[in-house]
């Protein structure tokens, strides 16, 4: 059965809800590619924890099957942003683990928050408040991270809040202090000062609060050095494939590939309109194929790409439909490509990077935009 507890989770035995016969397009999510990357990750930080971000269902592949694939790999503290997040994953993989919810509390949720078993990042004095009154009602202290704006702007107490708790000697009754936390905003930008500027900042501030393991880096963030890895790093994108080294080849291996299935395939003339708007005419008689994926299945309207075939280019002519995309495929011999068989989309010939690059995006938009009509194949767990 699905999970349907609010986190929108694939089923836990990895199964997809929509058969490889039915499904327009087939996304393959390698498991021990995971592994591999959080491997190589872990080898960079030494004796640094090495936890993993699984918010937004584990960047949109699915974190009830790439929690597990991280667990046999030693991994034991999960990220996710949302409360509704965190308590599917814990019904997903049972208690254990311990899950870290980045958006912290909203208004209300404490007590759902506190039954799940999962850790709330405190972001506010009102959250903090609002979990130490709950610890206060239940009888028993409660765990919390309290994440510190070291100026992202985004997240976190400010400095004055920060400096505040400092002068509070009752801040903290109740609260078990799991973790003190910032967020870069620009590590994958090794030579930008606001890097350093942010450490000397998150250092101060953490002085000022109870004694906890301190977290600063994200995926880039690792590949800052050592001064950035503090106790526990908080690696995301990099685990699924996205290199966290722009402009550098990728330190990362593969996660996904991504095949649409051709639904059909004519010739046109010189001058014919192909797709809406006749955004494009046939410069000369070309042969085109039609696949069964488009902007409702998170290929960005504005992505001009290509498909791949038999290692052959076959750029989009015409505009991304909501179901469907045109390919030039006048480049593959005639009669060797007919309905049913698929073209890569992300795979060998054009990386997940490579694909958000053609829509003027990132690597995480791809992934997390990726549809739920696709058939999911889980490899190498």
């Amino acid at each position: 059965m699905n999970d349907d507890t609010g986190g929108g989770f694939r089923a836990a035995d990895g199964a997809s809800t929509v058969s490889e016969a039915v499904a327009g397009a087939i996304l393959t999510i390698d498991l021990g590619a995971i592994r591999e990357n959080y491997r190589r990750l872990k080898a960079r930080l030494g004796a640094a924890r090495c936890a993993g971000v699984l918010k937004a269902d584990g960047y949109g592949l699915g974190a009830a099957q790439v929690a597990p694939a991280l667990a046999r790999e030693g991994c034991d503290l999960f990220f996710v942003a949302l409360p509704g997040e965190g308590i599917a994953l814990r019904n997903a993989i049972g208690h254990g683990p311990d899950i870290f919810v980045l958006n912290g509390l909203p208004p209300g949720s404490e007590a759902e928050v506190a039954a799940a078993g999962i850790v709330p990042v405190l972001n506010s004095p009102s959250q903090l408040r609002a979990w130490r009154a709950l610890a206060g009602r239940i009888g028993r202290s409660l765990p919390a991270a309290v994440q510190v704006d070291s100026g992202m702007s985004r997240l976190g107490m400010p400095p004055a809040d920060v400096e505040a708790l400092a002068g509070d000697a009752n801040a903290f009754d109740g609260i078990e202090l799991r973790l003190v936390m910032s967020h870069l905003a620009c590590a994958d930008e090794p030579g930008h000062p606001a890097n350093a500027m942010q450490r000397l900042e998150f250092d101060r501030l953490r002085g000022l609060l109870p004694e906890a393991p301190a977290s600063l880096a994200n995926s880039s963030g690792i590949f800052l050095g050592q001064a950035y890895h503090y106790d526990i790093a908080r690696p995301g994108a990099a685990l699924y494939g996205i290199n966290p080294t722009p402009g550098e080849p990728n330190p990362m291996t593969p996660v996904v590939q991504l095949h649409a299935k051709v639904a059909q395939t004519r010739g046109v003339g010189k001058g014919a309109g192909i797709g809406y708007g006749h955004a494009y005419r046939a410069p000369a008689p070309l042969r085109l194929a039609t696949i069964s994926l488009g902007y409702a299945d998170g290929w960005h309207r504005r992505a001009g790409a290509a498909a791949w075939f038999d290692g052959v280019r076959l750029p989009f002519v015409g505009r991304v439909s909501m179901d469907s995309i045109i390919l030039d495929v006048s480049a593959v011999p005639a009669g060797r490509l007919g309905e049913g068989d698929l073209v890569e989309l992300i795979g060998p010939s054009q990386s997940v990077d490579a694909a958000a690059g053609h829509a003027d995006t990132i690597g995480y938009e791809i992934l997390t935009s990726l549809g739920l009509r696709f058939h999911r194949r889980y490899v190498g767990g």
